[in-house]
């Protein structure tokens, strides 16, 4: 038992190393090797209907209450640390050292003008008001999903493979906690898990947020860790779907997050915007609101510390501000394919 725990921590030390100090190493771990784990396990824990994480996260509980109680081994303690550190560095850790996708794709992030943040978010308000009325609404004005999530994000994922080769390659279904509260009060709308390499939603929060979740978390079965790249392949994935909800959630996800940023650098042209807004989408927007309203607290809170304590040890410098900087590859991308070359201004 020593002997496996050793080399086990001894295999996650040096897979660290490699990945931060061996050029090229994370990239040809991340293409190679990393599939035949999301190959084998993701398989795996995919033919199973529920979340996998979630039910060990139950049971690792369980047996820690009972240890402690009767009592346990250290040895017992150090391979069962092992063990999680190893699978946590060789299906997550050095992945956050590969190519980005932005470098991947050719959709680089550049220094852009407040006047083609305004075009982006015009653009966007569009798109949401063109869907707002295609989508089925409950009683309260609400999204209703209508389709499998599951099925539909995969397929998503695999039509987006079709035009990035880097996002090619097997994809388990996505698949919602059983017991969302676990995610609800730390403020999170899902999770990848590299134990078990599994992409878990949130089944709690308002159905126009699960589709983008479902496929920002799937991103991070290709790879790509980083949170700005997963929202944005989330984006990309959603809007080219052919899904009318998964199309909405796209768009009402960009933005939100594209009018954040206009909000704090043209707040006229935010407000102008604003008013465009189709009455059928602000349903979605305040049922969101009163939902997380719920769950603000201390647990969140520091919730939301470690997450972005975590995200900056991986070398996401603005912690979980990074989720918000997708804005800057949405923009990329709609100069690349719809700009009108408007003139730099007041860059930022």
């Amino acid at each position: 038992m020593i002997f496996i725990s050793v080399a086990l921590a001894a295999a996650s030390l040096v897979l660290g190393m490699l990945s931060r100090l061996a050029d090229g190493f994370a990239q040809w771990y991340s293409t190679h090797l990393y599939p035949l784990w999301v190959g084998v396990i993701g398989r795996l824990a995919g033919y199973v209907p529920f979340s996998v994480s979630e039910l060990l996260l139950f049971l690792l509980t369980a047996v820690v209450v009972v240890s402690v109680i009767r009592g346990v081994r250290p040895e017992s303690i150090f391979l069962t640390a092992a063990v999680l550190v190893f699978l946590y560095v060789a299906n997550c850790g050095v992945n956050y050292q590969r190519e980005s996708f932005s470098e991947a794709s050719g959709i680089r992030a550049e220094e852009y003008s407040a006047r083609e943040l305004e075009e982006v978010c015009r653009w966007l308000t569009g798109k949401v008001a063109g869907l707002s009325g295609q989508v089925e609404r409950g009683a309260d004005g609400g999204m209703v999903l209508d389709i499998s999530v599951q099925d539909c994000a995969v397929d998503a994922m695999h039509r987006l493979g079709e035009e990035y080769e880097e996002l090619q390659g097997y994809y388990p279904r996505p698949k919602k906690l059983v017991n969302s509260w676990i995610l609800s009060v730390q403020s999170l709308s899902g999770v990848y898990s590299p134990f078990t390499i599994e992409a878990n939603y949130n089944g709690d929060m308002q159905d126009f947020y699960i589709p983008y979740t479902a496929c920002h978390e799937l991103s991070h079965l290709r790879g790509f860790m980083q949170e700005q790249e997963a929202n944005f392949i989330s984006f990309l994935a959603c809007t080219r779907s052919g899904e009318d909800a998964f199309a909405y959630s796209g768009y009402l996800s960009g933005w939100i997050q594209c009018m954040n940023v206009l909000y704090k650098v043209d707040y006229e042209a935010w407000e102008e915007l604003r008013g465009l807004f189709p009455a059928s989408a602000e349903a979605d927007l305040k049922l969101n609101r009163e939902f997380w309203a719920k769950y603000d607290g201390r647990i969140a809170e520091v919730s939301n510390k470690v997450n972005d304590t975590y995200l900056k040890a991986n070398g996401q410098k603005d912690g979980v501000k990074s989720y918000n900087r997708m804005v800057d590859l949405i923009v990329a991308y709609y100069n690349q394919r719809y700009s009108q070359n408007l003139a730099c201004e007041s860059v930022f």
